[in-house]
């Protein structure tokens, strides 16, 4: 069918896309054929198999480094079943807040969260050098400031500055905390919420 790009080859020398249907759909502008659309399993599916099996991603993401993807989800269909049961519209996917530190890509430890969530979950400051998470040091004078990202306007908040890091840490613990239970607050998923009070609680 013209327009259209049936993808069968192994993925990553690893995923059987056993499904043969069109994954992506392209439309002729001008000159030019323009990408419209591509399957959302697909997408999802080639994505969790790039971030275990592509060398060249993992350089660029180290943490992906030893994940891998449970014998069941290298089947593209599978994916696909499990997928279509779940709440996944404008949501990521998962693999560690129901099991912090987990590497397996499996059914019964992934999970779609809001964006919000997963912002919230990687929160990282880029500025923060040596020092403890949510830790910045003043460049004059010898104080360290504190600040968290609200989870809500997606915003770096300042919270204060502290007479030494460790103190500046838990201010920003604190902070982390109370948000994390707001966010609980407005989630659907019960397993999703209380993994992330969990994971944040002092």
């Amino acid at each position: 069918m013209e327009g259209y790009i049936v993808m069968s080859k192994l993925v990553f020398d690893i995923g059987i896309n056993d499904l043969t249907y069109p994954k992506t759909k392209s439309e002729k502008m001008g000159k030019k054929w323009v990408q419209v659309w591509r399957c959302p399993f697909y997408e999802r599916w080639y994505s969790i198999l790039r971030r275990c099996y592509s060398t060249v991603y993992q350089k660029k993401q180290p943490t992906y480094k030893d994940c891998y993807v449970c014998e069941e989800w290298l089947t593209f269909s599978n994916f696909k079943s499990w997928m279509e049961k779940q709440d996944w519209e404008g949501k990521s996917l998962d693999k560690d807040i129901l099991f912090e530190g987990n590497k397996e890509y499996h059914p019964d430890k992934c999970v779609f969260v809001p964006q919000k969530v997963n912002n919230f979950l990687t929160d990282r400051s880029n500025h923060r050098g040596s020092y403890p998470l949510g830790v910045t040091k003043i460049k004059t004078g010898k104080a360290y400031l504190s600040s968290c990202q609200n989870p809500f306007t997606g915003e770096r908040g300042y919270i204060g500055c502290y007479d030494n890091p460790e103190e500046a840490h838990w201010a920003y613990r604190v902070t982390k905390y109370r948000y994390a239970q707001l966010l609980a607050d407005t989630l659907e998923d019960v397993r999703v919420a209380k993994a992330l009070v969990k994971r944040y609680k002092l």
